[in-house]
């Protein structure tokens, strides 16, 4: 149980345990998990989520489903912090889930808060119904007007393109052990929200209607459709940027030891030069290795990624990679010389860059497939597409209007 303050009131606080909500409607329908404050100085997904339970009220005639509203790193949220130990939203990873059970705890806090959150992830899953979505809130140390971060699937798209807001593909091949990357393994929709900075003025409240859209968008809640459509539009109006798909293709990280700062003034999306100073790293200058924008410029002590850079998708890219994925065609790639299945399951593509030289980043992404990793001569690419539980989502409404 924690206390902490509100973002924007300085002087409000709540007192918040694991499981802060949940709610089950009168009907069947789909379940809803929200996590919150999976960095502890990143407290406006909770103040949002208490804000909208509470609007919900008792009447439950209007709901159809299940909802959990869970709080992620409560010992960082009681200090404030960003993490104590470690970043918990970099170890979701398959190795960390053989350490202990939460009966047996490590001297880790982020290692033992993980494997709670596992336990509760996998319980939900056993005792819930389907189709499932995980919202993964936040908010970023710099400046910025809300976005969305999704995995690289046709349907993360498709439920992502129900949204007036950015989305930013292609993050998984850059961040590794996030939490939406280990849901998005299993098949299902999720996806992380960033509301805002993070004590900004209407980071809240950017959250709470990113919130109520989902539940009217899912079917959780009955909505009357003129004002939902009125709620559209104030969230795309909360977006300095109309363009919807964007991907990362630079990342700079940073290590633990390493002297980082971020020249002042940068926003999200802001765009840039190939050549221009972006931020000074151990007493050197760090320059744009190219024409892009600059995406989660780092404004706090903590943190892995100094930044990103981001370009616009094409729509002609995402209509013929949607087709290509599709017709399976990845299958001529197995006919080129320096590229073999690495895994059993065929979801995984090894690739010799000496052989495959000539094949760039850009056609795996049409294919589907990300960089997992890279040594040496070759490096790996596995795509996520058919552990899709596309049947699952296949009769929503969202759904079925989306081509």
């Amino acid at each position: 149980m924690i206390i902490k303050e509100s973002p924007i009131t300085p002087n409000q606080t709540l007192t918040v345990n694991r499981i802060f909500g949940h709610v089950i409607g009168e009907q069947k329908g789909p379940t809803l998990v929200f996590f919150a404050g999976i960095h502890g100085n990143e407290p406006a997904g909770i103040f949002a989520l208490e804000s909208v339970l509470k609007g919900l009220g008792t009447d439950r005639k209007s709901i159809s489903g299940e909802l959990y509203a869970i709080a992620g790193n409560l010992p960082a949220l009681k200090k404030g912090v960003r993490f104590i130990d470690e970043d918990l939203n970099r170890i979701w990873l398959p190795e960390r889930f053989l350490s202990p059970s939460p009966l047996e705890p490590v001297d880790n806090i982020e290692q033992n808060e993980m494997m709670e959150l596992l336990g509760l992830v996998e319980e939900i899953m056993a005792t819930g119904s389907g189709p499932f979505y995980f919202i993964d809130l936040h908010t970023t140390s710099g400046d910025t007007s809300p976005f969305m971060l999704i995995n690289d699937t046709l349907l993360n798209r498709r439920f992502a393109s129900n949204y007036p807001l950015p989305v930013i593909l292609g993050i998984e091949e850059y961040l590794q052990g996030t939490f939406f990357n280990y849901i998005n393994q299993m098949g299902h929709v999720a996806l992380g929200f960033e509301g805002g900075k993070h004590r900004g003025d209407l980071v809240v409240e950017n959250t709470i209607k990113f919130i109520e859209f989902t539940l009217g968008l899912t079917g959780f809640k009955k909505v009357n459709q003129n004002e939902w459509a009125a709620l559209k539009d104030e969230i795309q109006d909360s977006s300095l940027f109309s363009y919807r798909f964007y991907e990362v293709f630079h990342q700079h990280a940073i290590s633990i030891n390493d002297e980082f700062e971020m020249l002042k003034g940068y926003i999200n999306f802001q765009k840039i030069e190939k050549g221009k100073p972006l931020a000074f790293k151990n007493g050197k200058m760090i320059t744009a290795i190219a024409e892009g924008q600059i995406f989660m410029p780092l404004y706090q002590k903590k943190g892995q990624e100094g930044f990103y850079i981001i370009r616009k998708i094409p729509k002609l890219f995402l209509t013929l990679s949607k087709y290509l994925r599709k017709t399976r065609a990845e299958a001529l790639l197995l006919l080129l010389p320096g590229i073999s299945w690495a895994s059993k399951t065929k979801d995984a593509l090894s690739v010799n860059k000496k052989i495959a030289r000539f094949f760039s980043k850009q056609l795996f992404h049409l294919l589907g497939y990300r960089i997992r990793n890279e040594k040496d001569n070759k490096f790996i690419v596995k795509k996520r597409e058919r552990r899709t539980q596309q049947k699952l989502y296949s009769k929503e409404d969202w759904y079925k209007k989306q081509p």
